[in-house]
């Protein structure tokens, strides 16, 4: 099997719970060999996030995985002379410290690049390097509610939810990946660049740019989007109908030739022949007929059976799944989404399933080779083997309690 796209490429993360870590855990999945810096002693927060036993959190294991756990205290001037010496031999560094931490640590981008030039440094913030709110504290909930998500999100009746997962800290660390590697391949084909190779990725802005034609619609139409009960304003037939099991499906038959073959499946071959709903518009204005009809019939039919005849015609359904139903899904077992791995949660090793890498790159694929490592575990192999550290200058840093 051939290497790993990122096989060779080195990254130092100095980011803790979600955004930078989800970043670097894509360069890790792919090849990468990613040094992660956590606080002696205490470690990224994320190790003690939703655990219900044993000391570290499945969600760490899963965001840190693939990666060496090395412990430094960048308060102190030793530890932060070492996080230099670990610059000097990686291609990416990726943080998301609140603006100017770095810079008050001596480890911005220009004291970053000072020691080695071809680094390319992604920054992970809530609002973004610049800007009269670059100071403010950001989180991923706060960030969803200033980028536009939060206020179209849930019932209109009721109070904005969020959605139960980290979605502004999942795109900004996307948006982090490829910004470097774009910085990468600028690099790499001697495409000039002025000053520090950085990419700054503002947590806001990458769920701003998931917000489709939010501010064009106001500024042209005049319209403010608010909460839809989870459906795509004008996105119809589109949403979850409720089935005679008690269970739900989600069904999305809004694009014309969906839409014709949905009516008919759900035996109103009518409506799928009405001239009047060619037209994504005309259907948006009978929303509350077409679901109706539509729920008629999915209340008559079990989850598994509205599901097969609707695929069978061609219709884009599919079961509103739990933790449960993915990991006995045969799909995500032969797409290989489902990984298992030995992991210790409290005694003795478990088999514990994680998620596959996305994207699939056949030929050079992607791998989880070990879960989020325990606190500090690679501290020493790291650095003694990269930067040539003995026992003895190790032992007196663990006494200052440096590393």
């Amino acid at each position: 099997m051939a290497d790993a796209p990122l096989t060779g490429i080195r990254v130092l993360e100095l980011g803790n719970f979600i955004a930078a870590p989800f970043a670097t855990r894509v360069f890790a999945d792919f090849g990468a060999e990613v040094i992660k810096v956590e606080r002696p002693g205490v470690g990224d927060e994320l190790r003690g996030w939703r655990r219900t036993r044993g000391s570290t959190s499945m969600l760490f294991r899963t965001i840190a995985r693939n990666k060496k756990s090395v412990t430094l205290d960048l308060k102190q001037d030793e530890g932060r002379a070492l996080v230099l010496d670990l610059v000097r031999q990686c291609d990416v560094v990726v943080e998301n410290f609140r603006p100017g931490t770095l810079e008050r640590w001596g480890l911005g981008p220009a004291d970053l690049t000072a020691v080695n030039p071809d680094l390319v440094v992604v920054r992970i913030s809530g609002y973004g390097q610049t800007g009269p709110y670059r100071d403010r504290a950001g989180f991923g909930g706060v960030a969803e509610a200033f980028g536009g998500l939060r206020q179209v999100t849930g019932h209109p009746d009721r109070p904005p939810v969020r959605p139960a997962a980290p979605i502004a800290d999942a795109a900004a660390g996307l948006y982090g990946v490829v910004g470097a590697l774009m910085l990468l391949l600028g690099k790499a084909r001697g495409v000039p660049h002025d000053g520090p190779r950085v990419a700054d990725v503002a947590l806001y802005e990458s769920v701003f740019m998931m917000m489709e034609s939010l501010i064009p619609d106001y500024d042209a139409y005049g319209v403010v989007r608010e909460r839809t009960a989870g459906n795509l304003p004008g996105v119809v037939p589109s949403g979850v109908y409720p089935t005679a099991d008690g269970q739900s499906v989600m069904i999305a038959g809004n694009s014309s030739g969906a839409f014709g073959r949905l009516m008919t499946a759900v035996g109103r071959r009518d409506l799928a022949e009405d001239p009047a709903l060619a037209d994504g518009d005309a259907r948006s204005a009978r929303e509350d007929e077409l679901d109706a009809a539509i729920t008629t019939w999915t209340s008559a039919h079990t989850a598994p059976e509205a599901v097969r005849i609707l695929n069978d015609a061609g219709v884009p359904a599919g079961p509103v799944y739990d933790a449960r139903a993915i990991a006995a899904d045969e799909h995500y077992r032969a797409r290989d989404m489902l990984r298992p791995l030995k992991v210790v949660v409290e005694d003795e090793p478990e088999e514990i399933r994680f998620p596959g890498v996305v994207p699939r790159l056949p030929g050079a694929p992607g791998d989880v080779r070990w879960a989020g490592p325990e606190l500090g575990e690679h501290t020493e192999a790291v650095l003694g083997g990269l930067l040539g550290i003995g026992a003895e200058r190790l032992s007196g840093y663990r006494e200052r309690k440096v590393i």
